[in-house]
């Protein structure tokens, strides 16, 4: 009994702050005074915080409702602007048409630690989206200041090294993303002189990473990603004999900035920074997962958009049915998925499907198509080669059948990669075109 008149209690209480939350969003809105803003900005951002999931989801809902535009005046600045064309009525549009929820959200972010919260949040009420469809314009306005506050003119590029603070590097051991960083030992290998860790920070998250990649170097473009985790390899110190950098992983370490473009700016400026600091780096590419290849080969039905004879075609369909078949099959079991992934013949078909799939990633749907090779592709990337056996771990066989790809980035050809890619066409190297049409 007593229990239940305590949540009872506490649900009243949750209720209280959360109108009150409500209440000083609203005086926020009505606020001119720059002291009386700022101290109900901390007020409210201190309220968001002590509510409960329950109400901080009723929360949103609420902006969702009540910070809305007002569809008459914003219908009759349409009409005048319609109308007249001029300048000032479009201003006056733009003005009306933008819900109050957003000049909300930049008076939250004057306080020192708003943009913070503000990043929460957006993690908070992402987690909501499928359930709660009505709460997308809401998401839609925090994704639009975000990418406005977190554009990569303001941030600040830094390179890691094991003399980094000792809770920076714990972040980037929890939010290595692709390649698991099993611990100290494991994230000093990666630190080591042939290899290198950039990451992104914004003056209002001064000590979090954004997003970060690691870079390793080598004489050679790697065709497997064992060797370069690998603890007991030789160590590269010659800086003359490092005539490739691979980038073979890229992390975000921010869920609530998820939708804000960071990672392809992040390439390209490590990539000229090295190209200046290290003259002997010719070649940069990625080794890059192909995190979609399992569920398309055993789902799609399609054909990929290529320019195929009736006899490719053809071929292509045989193989698809094939490799289809055996992969349904074996999926289950992660020694089955070995032998297919380590046999030569299904090795060859693999890469074949696979070349097809990515080639046609800029002529198909977003959602059908891989979002690493999408990433790149459209970041200017050539799609240079694709791997067999190059990861050969559970997960490398569960997402890809062990495959792997190189990307290149050729720094004087990315802008017309990224046109292309625009226009409906990815940049492939005529291998793996070749592969693909065999």
């Amino acid at each position: 009994m007593f229990d239940r008149l305590r949540r009872v209690g506490s649900d009243s209480t949750d209720q209280q702050r959360l109108k009150r939350l409500l209440e000083d969003c609203h005086r926020l809105l009505g606020e001119a005074g720059e002291s009386i803003s700022q101290s109900l900005a901390e007020r409210s951002l201190a309220g968001y915080q002590g509510l409960s999931a329950e109400r901080q989801l009723a929360f949103f809902q609420a902006l969702a409702s009540d910070f809305n535009p007002d569809g008459q005046r914003v219908r009759e600045a349409a009409a005048r602007y319609a109308d007249s064309g001029r300048a000032a009525d479009l201003v006056a549009l733009v003005s009306v048409a933008e819900p109050p929820r957003q000049e909300l959200f930049r008076r939250l972010n004057r306080v020192p630690h708003g943009c913070a919260v503000l990043v929460a949040l957006r993690e908070k009420l992402l987690t909501h989206l499928k359930r709660h469809p009505e709460l997308q314009a809401v998401d839609a306005d925090l994704h639009h200041l975000l990418s406005s506050w977190f554009n990569p003119g303001f941030l600040r590029l830094e390179q890691l090294s094991w003399d980094s603070p000792a809770g920076l590097l714990e972040q980037i051991i929890a939010h290595e993303a692709v390649h698991e960083i099993d611990g100290w030992a494991d994230l000093r290998c990666r630190l080591q002189p042939d290899r290198r860790l950039f990451a992104y920070f914004h003056p209002a998250l001064p000590r979090e990473p954004l997003i970060f990649v690691e870079v390793a170097f080598s004489s050679e473009m790697p065709s497997a990603i064992g060797p370069l985790l690998e603890r007991k390899r030789p160590i590269l110190e010659d800086m003359r004999a490092f005539k490739v950098a691979t980038f073979y992983s890229i992390s975000n370490c921010q869920p609530g900035l998820k939708g804000v473009h960071l990672g392809n700016f992040l390439i390209k400026r490590v990539a000229e920074l090295l190209q200046r600091d290290i003259p002997s780096l010719k070649i940069f590419c990625t080794l890059s997962p192909v995190p979609s290849l399992m569920g398309w080969l055993t789902s799609q039905d399609a054909a990929p958009n290529m320019d195929w004879s009736a006899k490719q075609r053809e071929r292509y369909e045989e193989r698809r049915v094939l490799v289809k078949a055996a992969v349904v099959e074996a999926q289950s079991s992660t020694a089955r998925l070995m032998s297919i992934a380590e046999d030569a013949v299904w090795s060859e078909h693999l890469e074949s499907l696979c070349s097809a799939y990515l080639s046609s990633t800029a002529m198909a749907e977003e959602r059908q198509t891989d979002p690493v090779a999408r990433f790149h592709l459209n970041n200017g990337a050539r799609l240079e080669r694709v791997n067999p056996r190059a990861n050969l771990s559970p997960k490398g066989l569960r997402q890809s059948l062990g495959l792997m790809v190189n990307y290149l980035y050729d720094l004087e050809e990315v802008e017309t990669n990224h046109e292309r890619f625009v226009r409906g066409e990815a940049t492939s190297s005529r291998p793996v075109l070749k592969k693909a049409l065999r």
